[in-house]
C-alpha cells in the first residue's frame, strides 16, 4: 500500500497567526490569558494552548472584568466588541483576514441597505460573527441560506437589491451550487470581487480531489467541529474514494485498508503537522509505504501580528 500525502495540507496563514497571538500573549503578559471560543478548531491545538495558560470560555461573561482576552480566528459579531469595551476588556483579536474582509463587506451592504444573502451553515461560529456584523439602520436584511433549496424558497422585500457572501471554509462546489440558484431567482444578485472561500480552503479541495482521483482510501486530519476538514472529507468521498476523517493517529482502524493499493493523507487549516507525521508513522506501521516527504506547495501567504503584539 502506498501512502500519498495532499499538496497543500495543514496549517494557513490565518490559523498560524491565530495561534501565535495566543502565545504571544500568555509569553509577554503570564497565564492566564482567556480565549472567547476555541481560537482554532482542533482538539491538539486547543489543549496544548490550554497547557500553556490558555482558558476557553464561551461568553465574555466568564471573563473578569478588565482581563485580556483574545478572540478568535472565526471573528466575532459587533455586539461582542461592544460588550467587551463596556466590561472593559483588553481585547487581543486574532479574527483571520480573510474573515475580517467578509464582515467589511456584510456591513458595507448593510450601510447602503442592501438585503444580503449569507451562504453557510447555521451555528458556526464564523456565521454567527458575519451575522453579527449586520446592522439593520437602513432597511435591509441579513438571510443565512445553507442550501439551494433555501435559496429557491428565499423572500425579500427587495429583489433587486441583493448580495450575498459565503462562509470562507465551504466548499467551493456546494458555494457555487447555492449561488447559481440565488442568481437564478434574482438576476441582479452582487457578489464580491473575489470568492469569499479562503485560499487555503480552495487549495486544499484542489489538492485532495487530486489525491482522492489516484487512492482508494484518503484520510483527513482534523477535528470533527472543523468546517474545512470537514468538506475535506465530503470532497475526498465524493470523487470516490473511502474517506475518513480523524483527529490523530490512535484513531485509525486497520481494517479500512484491506486489499487497498494506495492511501493518501491531507489535513485540515487548522490540523499541526505533527499529526500528519503521526497518521504516515501507524501507516508505515501497517504496511504501507511512503517514498517521502513531496515537495509542499508553497502558498506564499503571511498575515502579520497585530501592531500591539509585533
Amino acid at each position: 500500500m502506498n501512502i500519498e500525502l495532499a499538496r497543500p495540507r495543514g496549517f494557513c496563514a490565518g490559523v498560524e497567526r491565530a495561534i501565535a497571538i495566543v502565545e504571544r500573549v500568555i509569553e509577554r503578559f503570564g497565564a492566564p490569558i482567556y480565549v472567547r471560543h476555541e481560537v482554532v478548531h482542533n482538539r491538539t491545538v486547543v489543549q496544548q494552548l490550554r497547557d500553556k495558560g490558555a482558558i476557553f470560555v464561551q461568553e465574555l461573561d466568564e471573563v473578569p472584568t478588565g482581563a485580556r482576552v483574545i478572540f478568535s480566528a472565526h471573528g466575532v459579531a459587533a455586539a461582542v466588541e461592544e460588550e467587551a469595551q463596556q466590561r472593559k476588556l483588553e481585547v487581543y483579536d486574532a479574527t483571520c483576514p480573510l474573515v475580517t474582509k467578509v464582515h467589511l463587506q456584510v456591513a458595507r451592504h448593510a450601510k447602503e441597505g442592501r438585503d444580503v444573502a449569507l451562504i453557510g451553515h447555521a451555528g458556526h461560529p464564523e456565521v454567527e460573527g458575519t451575522l453579527g456584523r449586520y446592522q439593520e439602520e437602513q432597511g435591509g436584511k441579513i438571510h443565512l441560506v445553507e442550501s439551494a433549496a433555501a435559496a429557491e424558497a428565499l423572500q425579500i422585500d427587495q429583489p433587486d437589491g441583493l448580495s450575498y457572501a459565503t462562509q470562507t471554509t465551504l466548499s467551493m462546489d456546494d458555494a457555487g451550487v447555492v449561488i447559481n440558484a440565488l442568481k437564478a431567482r434574482f438576476p441582479t444578485l452582487q457578489g464580491p470581487k473575489r470568492d469569499d472561500i479562503c485560499y487555503a480552503t480552495q487549495n486544499r479541495q484542489n489538492a485532495i480531489k487530486e489525491l482522492a482521483a489516484a487512492c482508494q482510501v484518503v484520510l483527513v486530519v482534523g477535528s470533527a467541529n472543523s468546517s474545512n476538514s470537514n468538506r475535506l472529507r465530503e470532497i475526498a468521498q465524493s470523487c470516490g474514494a473511502r474517506a475518513y476523517l480523524i483527529d490523530e493517529a490512535a484513531e485509525i482502524e486497520p481494517l479500512w485498508f484491506d486489499g487497498v493499493e494506495a492511501v493518501g493523507v491531507s489535513a485540515g487549516a487548522s490540523a499541526p503537522e505533527m499529526l500528519v507525521e503521526g497518521v504516515v508513522e501507524r501507516l508505515q506501521q501497517l504496511g504501507g509505504s511512503w517514498s517521502g516527504e513531496p515537495l509542499v506547495k508553497s502558498e506564499e501567504v503571511f498575515f502579520p501580528l497585530p501592531v500591539e503584539l509585533r
